[in-house]
């Protein structure tokens, strides 16, 4: 730390209790009293360096032969900093610091200590000082941090400013190209023992630094200081990934709430490295309320799971609307990024209906279906959609990446019993038939929500089953919902009929390519080469066609079963017994008489997907879904 020793003589103050004595063998004329403390001095060295008190002992002088009494409450730096003052008046040494220089330089201002009063005055020589120190990153925070106790003098006289633009430059700076700045608030030994002192390494070997090296120096700062250290850096041009993680390390460091866990999966717990704060609820509010409008508004600068843990700090401080509404769309714009686990926000409002705050996410996929909307051409979802499909989309949309972040949710709340069913439709209608490119998330859901609310009527669970998409069911998805008793009939049967469907196409195919195979074996222009692969020809189609008219015959029975399922059902009585005797009849029927793997195998949508909720755990649930 640099420092620098002005005056020459030896000590000669003492303190006497409350009371600093200057013994220089003559009778004391003056005592000036500064807080709590007072100092019996003489008049003459400090008339002849300061303006203000040569002023004040005249005027009480002339009115009064006797003792002087002075009351400086006012002065910079209290009892402490005058101390200095009046010891470098009487010419005393005293040591220039980074910690000290700010005060004793609005102190010299206070009392008008200038050049007019005696060269090298006391203003003079903290102005070089300060100079000196801005050339170093440590001194720089650390005279910065005592311009709070004196904010209005140091303003006053421009330190705040100089100390900001000194900072904001050297952060901004390439630390490969300047040896300034390291992370760190004092001496600290690097690699090979070199010491590093004040961002200077003595080591011939380069330190390599990291971009993030200034966040912890310039946490230790107020609010109202490091806003204006961001903002400065930002207009330097810094790049905002790098303001939104100096923030983000403030945020963390002074909102001890915004570590915890709120979750009933997790419990709560402090985060590794959260500093408790003692700042109150009201302090908090206020501090994340001015730390939300300093985060760079750019999309996906911020991550995602900060702001949602913003978002729930936020609520559990109760800050304002306007607040909450800042968070909830910068959440909304980049939603893609987001995790299920962060979604999970617990219900915090004073009417709680049920476990978690569903309206939040509401207006949060709001906010992205806006976003979203104006850079996604409404007239390709159709082709979107086909792509997703045949598997010629390689990486995920944002738009299916949101879906599937929906449908996991839904999926996680759907076992609340005091969710409604329009608020579960709503929050599900959302997203469009177009983003998914397999239904299996949204019937897993929905096979949750009936489970959990088996006092639905027909009608609304036929309403709920709206949601999904049966022709967009994998084979497995199909094959339990063929079963579920919680579905609707109707559901059912459209099942079992797109099953049927796929089937048929698989069948197609399989001709298709029997056809084009047994044209290419037997070529017009080669006519002796077939006469000699007669017999291993023969054995290669007859296995095809065997297997075709295994598919055809397969084929042959569901639609005679299907048709006679829908005269059964035109008669049916809706009774228990009559639904067991469908489910016999038809759908265990189909159980018992398998398709035969090698003819499904080249059917595209019959293969499963790994995104399909029966393998992301949905036997994990031992209520039946998906299992049963």
């Amino acid at each position: 730390m640099a420092c620098m020793k002005v005056g020459s003589k030896s000590e000669v103050f003492h303190l006497d209790g409350q009371t600093w004595i200057c013994s220089t063998g003559l009778t004391t004329d003056v005592i000036i009293e500064v807080g709590e403390r007072t100092f019996h001095l003489h008049k003459f060295p400090l008339l002849s360096r300061s303006g203000v008190l040569e002023d004040v002992i005249g005027e009480l002088s002339g009115e009064d032969e006797k003792k002087c009494v002075l009351q400086l409450h006012d002065i910079p730096g209290g009892a402490k900093t005058f101390l200095l003052v009046a010891k470098f008046c009487y010419g005393v040494k005293i040591e220039l610091t980074a910690l000290n220089v700010v005060n004793l330089r609005c102190a010299a201002e206070y009392l008008g200590m200038t050049e007019d009063y005696g060269e090298g005055n006391l203003i003079t020589q903290t102005e070089s000082f300060l100079d000196e120190i801005f050339g170093y990153w440590t001194d720089s925070i650390k005279a910065l941090e005592t311009c709070e106790e004196v904010l209005p003098h140091a303003e006053e006289v421009h330190i705040v400013s100089r100390c900001i633009n000194s900072l904001a430059m050297k952060a901004c700076a390439d630390p490969s190209l300047f040896s300034w700045p390291m992370s760190g608030r004092s001496a600290v030994e690097g690699p090979g023992g070199a010491v590093i002192w004040n961002g200077i390494c003595t080591a011939a070997k380069p330190h390599t630094v990291s971009e993030d090296w200034w966040y912890d120096d310039v946490s230790v700062l107020r609010l109202p200081l490091y806003k204006r250290l961001i903002l400065a850096v930002g207009s330097r041009g810094m790049k905002p990934e790098r303001i939104s993680g100096s923030i983000v390390y403030y945020a963390k460091r002074h909102l001890p709430l915004l570590g915890r866990q709120s979750s009933f999966q997790t419990g709560n717990y402090v985060a590794p490295g959260a500093t408790i704060s003692a700042l109150s609820d009201v302090d908090q509010r206020s501090l994340l309320e001015e730390i939300v409008e300093l985060l760079p508004s750019q999309k996906g600068v911020t991550p995602t799971k900060f702001l949602l843990r913003l978002l729930r700090t936020a609520m559990i401080l109760h800050a304002s609307s306007s607040c909450l509404e800042n968070l909830e769309k910068r959440v909304g714009a980049q939603l893609d990024q987001a995790a299920l686990e962060d979604l999970l926000i617990p219900n915090m409002g004073y009417s709680v209906e049920t476990l978690y705050d569903i309206d939040c996410i509401q207006r949060i996929l709001d906010h992205f279906m806006l976003a979203d909307h104006d850079s996604v051409d409404s007239t390709s979802n159709s082709i979107v959609y086909e792509e997703q499909l045949m598997g010629g989309c390689h990486s995920l949309t944002p738009m299916t990446m949101v879906a599937n972040l929906v449908d996991g949710y839904l999926a996680e709340v759907a076992p609340d019993v005091n969710l409604k069913s329009p608020k579960f439709q709503s929050l599900a209608a959302v997203i469009p038939d177009f983003a998914r490119p397999l239904d299996d998330g949204i019937y897993r859901a929905t096979d949750i929500f009936l489970k959990a609310h088996p006092w639905l009527t027909d009608s609304e669970r036929e309403q709920i089953c709206r949601l999904m998409n049966c022709q967009k069911l994998s084979l497995e998805a199909s094959t339990h919902a063929a079963q579920n008793e919680r579905l609707p009939l109707r559901v059912i049967v459209q099942v079992l009929f797109f099953e049927q469907l796929r089937l048929r196409t698989s069948v197609a195919g399989w001709v298709f390519v029997s056809d084009n195979l047994e044209n290419s074996q037997h070529p017009s222009g080669n006519l002796a080469l077939a006469r000699n692969d007669v017999s291993t020809q023969a054995g290669t189609t007859g296995n095809h066609l065997v297997a075709v008219d295994d598919m055809k015959e397969r084929v042959s029975e569901l639609e005679k079963e299907c048709f006679s399922m829908k005269q059964e059902i035109e008669k049916l009585v809706k009774t228990k017994g009559g639904w067991n005797a469908i489910l016999k009849r038809f759908t265990f029927k189909l159980k018992s008489k398998p398709c035969d793997p090698k003819a499904s195998k080249p059917g595209g949508n019959s293969k499963a997907s790994p995104a399909s909720p029966l393998v992301n755990g949905g036997e994990n649930h031992d209520n039946g879904e998906l299992g049963d």
